[in-house]
């Protein structure tokens, strides 16, 4: 269970504040498929980071697991990250020096255990179709074959939560089906928590719960959404 209570973020510019999430709550429960939809600078993306600890509440609390994050040290949240999360963003994040493969073992690289995750790092890149594009650079796929090597990355992680800030941005439609498609099995296969930040509501489904934020505030929460897409 993901538990959101009264979360503030606050960003400050000078002497200017600016409120990006204004004293937000919701609860997302476990093995739950949760898009989060809104306009440009709603606080999407923010709500995002903050639940995968990349950045902390200016006041507020996050639970995620029964764990507070308001009680975590900074190696804490670098250990939870590494343990929990699988972070899927529209830019990939792909080192560039890095082969297919590499790139999904660089979880592993600082903990020294890349070489005895290699065997599965291939395997999963055969899964979601690159089987030929092991020793390709980012530079030489695709923007679909760098999304599956991002979701190959996340995969192999086997995390108890995916967090993916607009996947499909940059995608065409049927690229953009295939995403969801690995996102869905993934979910279905582990039991991953799914949270999704995007635009385009054509992936929903009337099952998924659907968070919808503007101005820094929730307006609504359904498990069907008015305009929904089957994928």
């Amino acid at each position: 269970m993901i538990t959101v209570q009264n979360v503030v973020r606050t960003l400050h510019r000078g002497d200017t504040a600016i409120p990006v999430l204004r004293g937000i709550s919701c609860e997302i429960a476990e093995g739950a498929f949760t898009f989060i939809v809104g306009p440009s600078g709603s606080g999407k993306s923010t709500l995002l980071y903050l639940l995968g600890a990349l950045d902390q509440p200016t006041s507020g609390e996050i639970t995620v697991g029964g764990q507070r994050f308001s009680e975590m040290t900074e190696a804490d949240r670098d250990a939870f990250r590494r343990s929990n999360v699988g972070f899927i963003f529209q830019s990939f994040n792909l080192l560039g020096n890095l082969d297919a493969v590499g790139n999904v073992l660089v979880p592993y690289l600082p903990t020294g255990q890349a070489g005895e995750r290699r065997k599965e790092a291939v395997e999963l890149l055969h899964r979601v179709g690159l089987g030929q594009r092991l020793d390709h650079r980012p530079g030489q796929l695709s923007g679909g074959e760098q999304q599956r090597v991002a979701i190959a990355r996340a995969l192999l992680k086997r995390p108890s939560m995916v967090l993916a800030d607009e996947p499909t941005g940059e995608l065409d439609t049927e690229t953009g089906e295939e995403v969801f498609h690995y996102l869905r099995d993934l979910q279905a296969t582990h039991g991953s928590t799914v949270v999704v930040v995007t635009h385009d509501q054509r992936y929903i489904r009337p099952t998924d719960v659907v968070l919808e934020i503007r101005d820094g505030r929730f307006v609504g929460q359904s498990t069907e959404p008015v305009e929904t897409g089957q994928v």
